[in-house]
């Protein structure tokens, strides 16, 4: 499949995990003081990639993190995430709460995704949701590269989707992993800054 000849109408921008609950000060992560500098800055980097897609064409979509509740709404936490991020709790990245949504800055998007692990295919509706809308090229960003993106581009990789990862358009919790997670996808996907997306579409 050569991505030259995917037209921006059927490319989609996944938005790795750029919800309230890890962005906004006042959500789970920004509670507990747990992020990065290039975290904070990475909604400022990409938004004039959303705007050029959104006036060419290109579906947004918001793929986001999903603690689903259990009974008393305790939310259901993977050991190793209990583990990692002890801070955890009641409430915290509830479906359809305003910690689960995409940031203000960058909504609305296009398609809307709950995801319960890293992956933003593993057990929800997006490749269902991709084929319906004849999106077969996924511009891929978001946070952490090492984990939500680097999980969701390989699962694209396997599906057959034509996959960018943007460089300058993902972050982690250090630079360091994010370069090692970036040169690791290398085999997988093409990888671009945002820069280059822009300039891409806008000769479109």
């Amino acid at each position: 499949m050569s991505g030259s000849a995917i037209p921006i109408e059927k490319t989609g921008l996944i938005i790795v995990d750029l919800t309230n609950d890890f962005m906004d000060p006042n959500g789970a992560y920004g509670r507990a003081k747990a992020g990065s500098p290039e975290i904070a800055a990475l909604p400022e980097r990409i938004k004039p990639l959303l705007d050029v897609m959104r006036r060419k064409g290109g579906y947004i979509i918001s793929a986001q993190f999903t603690l689903v509740p259990a009974k008393g709404g305790e939310p259901i936490i993977s050991p190793h995430l209990k583990e990692l991020r002890p801070f955890l709790g009641k409430g915290d990245f509830a479906p359809g709460s305003w910690g689960n949504s995409l940031i203000d800055s960058l909504g609305p998007a296009d398609l809307v995704v709950e995801k319960v692990a890293y992956s933003s295919f593993y057990m929800t509706r997006l490749e269902w949701v991709l084929r319906k809308c004849g999106i077969e090229k996924l511009v891929i960003g978001g946070i952490v590269t090492n984990g939500g993106v680097a999980s969701t581009v390989r699962d694209a990789h396997v599906r057959d989707f034509e996959t960018i990862t943007l460089s300058d358009g993902s972050a982690a919790f250090s630079v360091e992993t994010h370069e090692t997670a970036i040169a690791a996808l290398k085999p997988v996907s093409r990888i671009a800054t945002i820069a280059d997306m822009i300039a891409e579409f806008e000769a479109r």
